[in-house]
């Protein structure tokens, strides 16, 4: 069980983002492919619409995935979230559509969105990271050659200090001490 949800919330699916009134979603087609490429034995199993007191409804999904089966619901609701009183059945559908996608979710794909990030954890703490001893050294090594403005440069950067920079930005530190070595030198 635990390798399948490490695997599937391991998923970057920021690519694969879509925007609609201003809310993020997957399309539930390629979150369904792609939770068939790595289980194709999973299912999903839609329960009845419930129809709810005030004219509104919710809809109910359950998704199996390696034998482990989590059900999710969610209202029948209009593009800006808001319930929909006396809800079509083109309502229901798209609102069950929503809903598979939640509950693949709940098995750890794309579940992030939910929680309102924007990447997964793993990749979260990637871009996070900061630049090793040595990387800090060589930086500071290039500083000290070319005499740039450490204030300017790590304001540049977005950083407080060079060894706090975030090593998403070394390869880009780099080259950019090394042009202004070359335009000193020139």
């Amino acid at each position: 069980m635990s390798n399948t949800w490490e695997t599937l919330s391991a998923i970057d699916v920021s690519k694969h983002v879509e925007k609609k009134g201003g809310l993020s979603y997957l399309s539930w087609a390629w979150a369904w492919s792609t939770l068939m490429e790595h289980y194709p034995d999973s299912d999903y199993t839609f329960n009845d619409p419930i129809e709810l007191l005030n004219d509104t409804a919710e809809v109910q999904v359950t998704v199996t995935v390696q034998g482990v089966a989590r059900t999710m619901w969610l209202p029948v609701m209009d593009n800006r979230n808001k319930s929909i009183t006396n809800p079509t059945t083109r309502d229901i559908s798209d609102a069950r559509m929503r809903c598979l996608v939640k509950c693949i979710g709940v098995h750890g794909l794309g579940l992030y969105l939910y929680a309102g990030q924007d990447l997964p954890q793993a990749a979260q703490e990637a871009q996070n990271a900061v630049i090793d001893e040595n990387q800090s050294e060589e930086i500071k090594g290039l500083l000290a050659e070319y005499k740039i403005d450490v204030k300017k440069f790590l304001d540049y950067f977005k950083a407080t200090s060079v060894d706090l920079m975030l090593a998403s930005n070394y390869t880009r530190a780099i080259a950019t001490l090394q042009a202004k070595g070359s335009e000193a030198k020139a």
